[in-house]
């Protein structure tokens, strides 16, 4: 697993993201010129740059209710132009990410959103469950971090497998789609409905 801080220094270096940082340097034996390689080849830093230095003022809100009419999700999805916003593919992709939020049920979109309440919180549960081990504190901060991971992966939208596709995350998809329609996409709110529960809302 690629040092955390190795994750942080390539991420600040190529504006790619986290889960694409780490998959270059365990790609590149966490030598830093060999990941951004990586990067800049899998169209990572392509998309990172359009992302840093555009904006977005267009989109569309797609919809999902499930069959039995108790779930349902909406998910705010933006581009730069209302000639992409009005494009088929673009309007798939958008129906595929309310379907995951609908069938995934994500808390946060990403990492970076994470109110510090919330990973505070979550870090002291896990440092709970590791009160007991007598394993040495630096191994103890690896374990704590893979738990952190997991925890995003599960919680975090960009961070999920693509439910129809799970060689993919999220983050991934949305990257290539960057690149192919060539302007910068971002999720940029969702809401998820079930009958009984208050909506969850990001």
């Amino acid at each position: 697993m690629a040092d955390v801080k190795l994750v942080a220094d390539l991420r600040a270096k190529t504006g790619a993201g986290m889960m694409a940082c780490k998959k270059a340097l365990d790609e590149a034996g966490d030598d830093m010129e060999k990941a951004m390689e990586f990067l800049r080849k899998s169209g990572e830093l392509k998309a990172a740059k359009k992302s840093a230095e555009r904006t977005t003022t267009e989109g569309i809100f797609a919809t999902y209710v499930h069959h039995n009419k108790k779930l349902a999700a909406m998910l705010e999805l933006q581009c730069e132009s209302d000639f992409v916003a009005r494009n088929n593919d673009f309007v798939v992709f958008a129906n595929d990410l309310v379907m995951q939020v609908a069938a995934m049920n994500p808390t946060y979109i990403s990492p970076e959103q994470i109110p510090e309440a919330d990973l505070a919180k979550q870090k002291e549960m896990f440092m709970q469950e590791m009160s007991n081990d007598n394993k040495p504190e630096d191994i103890k901060a690896k374990i704590l971090q893979g738990k952190i991971d997991k925890w995003y992966d599960d919680v975090c939208l960009l961070r999920q497998n693509f439910f129809k596709d799970e060689e993919k995350t999220i983050e991934q998809m949305i990257n290539e789609k960057i690149v192919t329609i060539g302007e910068k996409i971002v999720v940029a709110r969702f809401v998820r409905w079930e009958i009984g529960s208050s909506p969850s809302t990001c």
